[in-house]
């Protein structure tokens, strides 16, 4: 439809989760040109929101160490599509357990599937809202998770901080 054809990938680099591909393209005038691509199965993240004892509303999200910033990060709880064939909706619960203090949501509303880096992935994050919260044993994987802490914030506040600078993950945004 749109013109452009994918003529290929070479594989540059086979990681655990990620591979990096020079692909090769053929634009509508027949131009042919590259680009590198991170092949990932991509990632889910969860909003977990809570109703405080006074009505208001409170949101759970990490600061988390990120390599490729060499800084900690404030974000909703999300995790890779790494379990082949798992729904969506079974990722996000996990790691929610995972990384939000050990919550388990009773509800998960699907909200948006975004591309969050279109320039350099096809990765696909799948959002949720998560609901009717429970309290379960946390469970971390690695050390990033081990490290993390856990912000319980009025929603109020987690929006004044996407405002103003403070958080800057797109997904959280």
């Amino acid at each position: 439809m749109s013109g452009f054809r994918h003529l290929g990938d070479r594989l540059v680099h086979q990681g655990y989760i990620w591979h990096v591909a020079v692909a090769e393209y053929e634009s509508p005038d027949g131009e042919r040109f590259q680009r590198d691509i991170v092949r990932s199965p991509g990632a889910v993240a969860a909003v977990p929101l809570r109703v405080a004892a006074d009505g208001s509303a409170r949101v759970v999200l990490v600061r988390q160490y990120r390599p490729p910033f060499d800084d900690f990060v404030i974000e909703v709880p999300a995790g890779m599509r790494d379990v082949p064939g798992e729904p969506t909706e079974i990722t996000a619960a996990r790691a929610l357990v995972e990384e939000a203090g050990g919550l388990r949501p009773g509800r998960l509303e699907h909200l948006i599937d975004m591309y969050p880096s279109a320039g350099m992935t096809d990765s696909v994050l799948t959002l949720y809202l998560a609901t009717d919260l429970a309290e379960v044993p946390r469970e971390t994987h690695g050390p990033e998770e081990a490290h993390m802490e856990v912000l319980d914030l009025a929603l109020t506040d987690a929006v004044e901080m996407v405002l103003n600078g403070t958080i800057h993950d797109a997904k959280t945004v």
